[in-house]
């Protein structure tokens, strides 16, 4: 009787035929699952990788030809290239900026000539204190990043076009009732700048008048919140929309149409 209700469980579990009669593997498999693996043939390009030995330069579509120099395939060249407008990467002071602060608490470094990668500084890093060269304070939001936000708000609010050469402002009344917002890409829109503790004026996120907060916050935050000069205090004072648009009463105050 045991022995009928365990083969009555495999063909009901196992979808078998009514007559079938279980075997040794298909008890042994009871219970297992088996997940199907894609063979590498049946995809040929997906391990197929370019590589650039020289044989190509001058050709056009050889590695120099096609990126001719541009920083981007290079993260120390890239980081060069910020720095040259004064912009961080990756957190790290420019190298003007580490140059004006000197080494970690003055201490002592030394350079030695390493097999294979040659000269080598070791020694504190050139940063403020021992928090930033853990990350713990480092930040990008210097005074040129700032700056970069606050013209690309600008732009944006005066953009006549979007992004992807939408029709800009003459749809922005409509995306706003629609979405809530008149959406970068095809209203030229609003930037979203961060507002961070280390900006030295408030950005206001979306800059659209509005945001909170939960807990207490440095001060150049709070004033992109509520009362802030880029908060509610903003549609307070009577600040012009950053959609200049036309306001509207419902009844419960001013909104933004």
């Amino acid at each position: 009787m045991k022995v009928l209700s365990v083969a009555s469980a495999l063909l009901i579990a196992g979808g078998a035929s009514a007559y079938s009669v279980p075997t040794r593997s298909s008890l042994r498999s009871l219970g297992t699952k088996s997940v199907p693996i894609a063979s590498s043939r049946s995809r040929p390009g997906a391990s197929m990788k370019m590589e650039d030995f020289g044989f190509f330069k001058g050709t056009g579509i050889g590695f120099d030809d096609l990126w001719e120099g541009n920083e981007v395939i290079s993260e120390a060249a890239l980081e060069k290239r910020l720095n040259k407008d004064g912009l961080r990467y990756r957190l790290n002071k420019t190298e003007q900026e580490a140059d004006a602060v000197g080494r970690m608490y003055d201490l002592p470094g030394v350079t030695v000539n390493l097999p294979v990668i040659g000269e080598t500084y070791l020694g504190p890093p050139k940063v403020e204190s021992i928090w930033e060269a853990l990350g713990f304070t480092a930040t990008s939001n210097n005074e040129a990043r700032q700056n970069e936000k606050i013209k690309a708000i600008q732009k944006a609010r005066e953009a006549k076009e979007g992004v992807r050469k939408g029709p800009g402002a003459k749809i922005r009344k409509a995306w706003l009732d629609k979405y809530g917002y008149p959406r970068l890409v095809g209203s030229g829109g609003v930037f979203y700048a961060d507002q961070l503790s280390t900006d030295k004026e408030p950005m206001g996120g979306f800059n659209m008048g509005k945001s909170g907060q939960i807990w207490p916050v440095p001060k150049i935050v709070k004033d992109g919140n509520y009362g802030g000069v880029k908060g509610w205090g903003m549609k307070k004072r009577g600040d012009p929309d950053v959609y200049g648009l036309p306001k509207v009463k419902d009844g419960k105050g001013d909104l933004t149409r």
